[in-house]
């Protein structure tokens, strides 16, 4: 791995090196691990941080180059693209519906339930996770075990800059109906979000629960219960009403995931 990690690492740097036969063949390597989920662009760490391979994302970017347009037929359909299909879903344990797809250097862990939906290069995503009717996983996100990922739900991708932390959706989470959470946001294992949150980067996550309002940015803590909210803003034209999200309460701790999930829903009365 460390030899692999130099060629791409140089070749990121001087892409006069991808003309060479043992750079291209590196990053194909990389993009195959990728493919089978022998390495990933991101992976946990002990503590509860994530550790973001920043090389293998360059061999992400590095792939574009050295691929070729090329016409792919599916029956009676027509594609026309550098990436190749993913492939061989039966022997990997995966249900597919059509019409979804993933690209090669995505991978899916066995039990993974695809509806019409898409995931992108580079992601990972694991079993039992079920990818709802035309929801998206971007290139190189992360999602986790058992989570579900509702209708038309939208998870960001992340390529450039390298070092830039891939969206991170983590065991267990329940991602309700049309969704977004891009730019590297991290929800923690359990968390709920209601129909229609919208959280990137600058996104204020408020936590209503105690006397006095607690603000986050970039991370839903573990187990959280968040719905869509605004705030009041002041601008030189008025005050207007801003989106938020408001963590409204916690999602209780059960060795029965499906009905601590079902239990919160009513008792916080959350859309999906």
């Amino acid at each position: 791995m460390s030899n692999l990690q130099q060629l791409i690492e140089s070749a990121y740097d001087n892409r006069e090196l991808l003309q060479q036969p043992e750079t291209q063949a590196a990053v194909r390597e990389v993009l195959e691990k990728l493919d089978k989920g022998e390495v990933r662009v991101a992976e946990p760490q002990d503590g509860g941080s994530w550790k973001t391979h920043e090389w293998i994302k360059k061999a992400v970017l590095l792939y574009f180059p050295i691929q070729q347009m090329k016409t792919i037929e599916v029956g009676a359909f027509e594609f026309h693209d550098k990436i190749p299909l993913k492939r061989d879903y039966a022997a990997q344990g995966v249900r597919v519906v059509p019409h979804a797809i993933a690209r090669y250097g995505a991978f899916l862990e066995k039990g993974v339930v695809m509806m019409p939906s898409y995931v992108n290069i580079g992601a990972w995503v694991g079993s039992g996770t079920m990818v709802d009717t035309w929801a998206t996983v971007g290139s190189c996100a992360q999602i986790g075990r058992n989570v579900h990922l509702s209708g038309g739900v939208g998870i960001g991708g992340v390529l450039e800059p390298p070092q830039a932390t891939p969206t991170i959706i983590e065991d267990d989470c329940f991602i309700g109906s049309r969704c977004i959470v891009v730019e590297g946001v991290h929800i923690e294992k359990e968390a709920v979000l209601g129909a229609n949150v919208v959280l990137t980067q600058s996104t204020r996550i408020i936590d209503v629960t105690g006397s006095e309002p607690v603000t986050h940015k970039g991370r839903v803590p573990a187990r959280s219960v968040v719905i869509p909210g605004t705030y009041t803003k002041s601008f030189p034209a008025g005050d207007y009403q801003v989106a938020c999200a408001l963590i409204i309460g916690k999602r209780k701790e059960s060795t029965d995931k499906k009905v601590s999930l079902n239990s919160t829903l009513r008792e916080f009365n959350v859309a999906v």
